[in-house]
């Protein structure tokens, strides 16, 4: 439903002015010009390096004609200058453009000239015209509802991509700010033309008698390839919010476990950890979380809520600290789920506590299915429980807080599976404790009072924006990773529904947070004793899927199989996917398809630059995966080829590939421009083949060396090829040296077809360097 500008009941009234002169302002950056014409109300957005006029009409509701410009200094975007366009009745627009910004920044500012307060239920003034110089027919928006017709997307949250699929050309479209308002954008057809606009939901933004409030501030920006122009959009949101993530690790959850599943035991924990610590902990797998069924407290409507104390008769009678101090002594980080921000009103321990719940219109509680009860995160008591409950899981040794059930602190309704746009009866509830501040301003508020209660040093992991997407815009800049789909296969998509989601807001993941999939399951068979919707991967082929997509894209990677159990073969696809990559990683076809089957990681942090291919078929039959050089994103030349789980040698790849991919199967291929010596393709330490093993390569005097980390007896081979490169190239000595005394170097078998391989042993995981010498033969 998309909502018109709203003020709750009883409380409208406006203010006039005058009719002014009529006049047109102009402003720019590097990247775009921007041209309003104050005598038709019409804004107009040009793309400098083309002259394309992308904004066609951008309509500012109520505007007058009188405006002005003047020069801006942003401390965090630099100098700029803005158009101010007053409004009939006594508001503003301001539209600014930076030195360091591709976009257009647009923001109202309203006032309330009446003498009494009024309340803002959602505002929707923002509307524009694009055009990207093709059919409407032949555009797609791509927003949380996925990639769509123009007329057909229901709407979306935070962001909404126009673009034409063929050329990659697109407008981009997003809130830069989340403080107190929901954004939304919705697409329709207008005389042949897109029509966007864009709204804010409030709910309940107070505004006292003759106050000026601005509302949040929105981006528009036009791009060559729309997928920058997302990117440079996360760039901006974590620019505003000054977001510096922490590094990831790999993280065991215990809830989809098919054996010791929901929050495992103690018993189970030791098992796990000692398992973990002996096997999996030098391949990245870095934090153990207990899942939900560990604590305390009545059930009713969802989850037991005593998250202060274990269960006494539960899987940790001992309290919470035991399995903390276990996980921590093996050097792993201990995690926990729970909910910070619902409760429910009708457990005991709350009856005398009724003030602390948010309540509907008719007085009664804000309570939704499984959540609970929304408690008022504007109550300066919940504000000193939660602080206590935050303090008290950290002092038991939690530096991992799973966040469940987020959407609970914006007093919303549940909407489950949320992606596209969703009336949520947003504002259907009565003022907050502290009732000049808006639902997501007070979800934002409790968010910070954990983080400040904890300090930074403890990572948040929030779950999930598909549970109501008002989570989404509102989370932004406070949490360090986001589920971003529903629970694994709870939409019947199986290995698909986290990459979904996952895929279209690929350019969040490393800038704005880090993208939860939720987990790879990789086990065989069983079903978890505490989600009946997994009964195991099946073939190896297809367990291979899931995890080598969430290595090449650079999601967050989660366990959740009862590993001692695993064989051997499983356990492999583990170890070679479980680290992230810094690199860039795109999908190639992300205008294409809703899930995109082709992606290219990219980095050069070892002095070379490193290129893996992923091709994923997610379909239930064979399917041909391919695409030209220049469309995939690698420089023109020849490149050879290695293919990672097949451990072979492909044909070189020139202007362009095809591959044929079995049901559900994935091939990740290293990719190396030819040069005229010999170079290192593939690393069988992780599926990306060097990105994240390689710490430096070098190519000087007929030497290939270079700096690589290792595992403990964990064979570490290099291919090389080029030997047939500049010359006949032989490999005429080598030598490795490191931390270990226990350390050997030698070449596996003769050198065929201009490559050969070479493999170091050592006994202590660090790192180790590498010299091979070669001669013209």
């Amino acid at each position: 439903m998309m909502r018109k500008n709203h003020f709750l009941p009883g409380l409208l009234c406006f203010a006039t002015i005058g009719i002014l002169s009529a006049q047109t302002s102009e402003i720019a950056n590097s990247w775009l010009s921007i041209r309003y014409d104050a005598l038709q109300h019409k804004l107009q957005l040009k793309e400098k390096a083309s002259g394309k006029v992308f904004v066609q009409a951008g309509s500012l509701e109520g505007a007058a004609t009188k405006t002005q410009t003047r020069k801006l200094q942003h401390p965090l975007f630099g100098a700029g200058e803005e158009i101010v366009i007053n409004k009939s009745d006594g508001g503003f627009y301001t539209i600014d453009t930076y030195a360091g910004l591709p976009f257009a920044v647009i923001q109202e500012t309203v006032l309330n000239s009446c003498k009494t307060p009024r309340y803002l239920q959602a505002q929707r003034s923002l509307s524009f015209v694009l055009d990207l110089q093709q059919p409407v027919s032949k555009l797609k928006t791509l927003g949380t509802g996925g990639l769509l017709p123009v007329d057909k997307n229901p709407g979306s949250y935070v962001f909404l991509t126009t673009v034409d699929p063929e050329s990659r050309n697109g407008v981009v479209a997003g809130w830069l700010t989340h403080d107190r308002g929901s954004g939304v954008f919705f697409s329709d057809t207008l005389s042949g033309k897109v029509q966007l606009t864009g709204q804010i939901d409030y709910g309940r933004l107070l505004i006292g008698p003759g106050q000026k409030v601005p509302l949040e501030k929105m981006l528009v920006g036009y791009f060559d390839d729309a997928r920058l122009g997302e990117e440079a959009f996360a760039d901006a949101l974590a620019k505003q919010y000054q977001i510096q993530l922490p590094e990831r690790q790999a993280v065991y959850c215990t809830w989809y476990s098919e054996k010791n599943g929901g929050a495992g035991s103690n018993v189970s924990t030791r098992e796990l950890v000692d398992f973990i610590a002996g096997h999996l902990k030098d391949y990245g797998l870095g934090t153990v979380q207990i899942d939900d069924q560990w604590q305390d407290g009545a059930i009713f409507n969802g989850p037991a809520r005593g998250f202060d104390r274990a269960k006494p008769n539960g899987p940790y009678p001992n309290g919470m600290q035991e399995p903390a101090q276990k996980i921590s002594a093996a050097g792993l980080r201990a995690g926990i789920w729970w909910m910070p921000f619902a409760r429910n009103h009708r457990a005991p321990e709350f009856a005398a506590r009724q003030q602390w719940f948010a309540q509907r219109l008719n007085g009664q509680p804000f309570e939704t299915k499984w959540g609970g009860t929304s408690l008022d995160l504007t109550n300066p008591e919940v504000r000193k429980h939660l602080q206590a409950v935050a303090t008290t899981m950290k002092k038991w040794g939690f530096g991992y807080f799973k966040m469940d059930g987020l959407w609970t602190g914006t007093v919303t309704e549940l909407m489950y599976i949320n992606d596209g746009y969703k009336y949520d009866s947003m504002g259907n509830s009565r003022p907050l404790f502290d009732s000049t501040k808006t639902q997501i301003e007070a979800y934002r508020s409790g968010l910070s009072l954990l983080r400040n209660s904890v300090g930074r040093d403890v990572f948040f992991s929030g779950c999930c924006q598909s549970q109501n997407m008002r989570s989404f815009g509102a989370s932004i800049g406070l949490v360090d990773a986001m589920r971003v789909g529903p629970d694994f296969n709870h939409d019947k998509q199986s290995i698909r529904t986290g990459a979904i989601r996952a895929s279209r807001l690929y350019f969040l993941n490393g800038r704005v947070w880090w993208n939860d999939p939720d987990p790879s399951i990789i086990r065989e068979n069983g079903s978890s004793t505490s989600d009946e919707s997994i009964k195991g991967i099946g073939s190896l082929t297809r367990a291979r899927l899931l995890p080598s997509w969430v290595a090449v894209t650079g999601q967050f990677f989660l366990s959740s199989d009862w590993l001692p159990d695993l064989p051997a073969e499983r356990l492999e696809i583990m170890k070679r996917c479980m680290l992230s990559h810094k690199g860039i990683a795109r999908p190639v076809d992300a205008f294409d398809k809703n899930l995109p089957s082709i992606w290219l990681a990219t980095d050069n942090h070892s002095g070379v630059n490193r290129q893996v291919l992923g091709l994923f078929n997610w379909d239930s039959t064979a399917l041909e995966l391919g695409s030209t050089i220049s469309r995939t994103g690698l420089q023109p030349g020849d490149y050879y080829a290695f293919d990672f789980w097949g451990k072979r040698v492909l044909p070189d790849i020139r202007e362009k590939f095809g591959f044929e991919l079995p049901a559900e199967s994935c091939q990740v291929i290293a990719l190396r421009k030819k040069e005229d010596h010999p170079v290192l393709v593939s690393t069988s330490a992780h599926v990306t083949q060097g990105i994240v093993d390689v710490k430096k390569e070098n190519w000087k005097n007929n030497e290939l060396s270079g700096e690589s980390a290792v595992v403990a007896n964990d064979p570490y081979e290099l291919r090389i090829a080029g030997l047939l490169d500049g010359g006949k190239w032989q490999l005429a000595g080598m030598d490795v040296e490191g931390d270990s005394k226990e350390i050997t170097i030698e070449k596996l078998g003769a050198s065929e077809n201009g490559w050969t391989k070479v493999v170091i042993r050592s006994n202590t995981t660090g790192s180790v360097q590498w010299h091979l010498r070669f001669k013209k033969g």
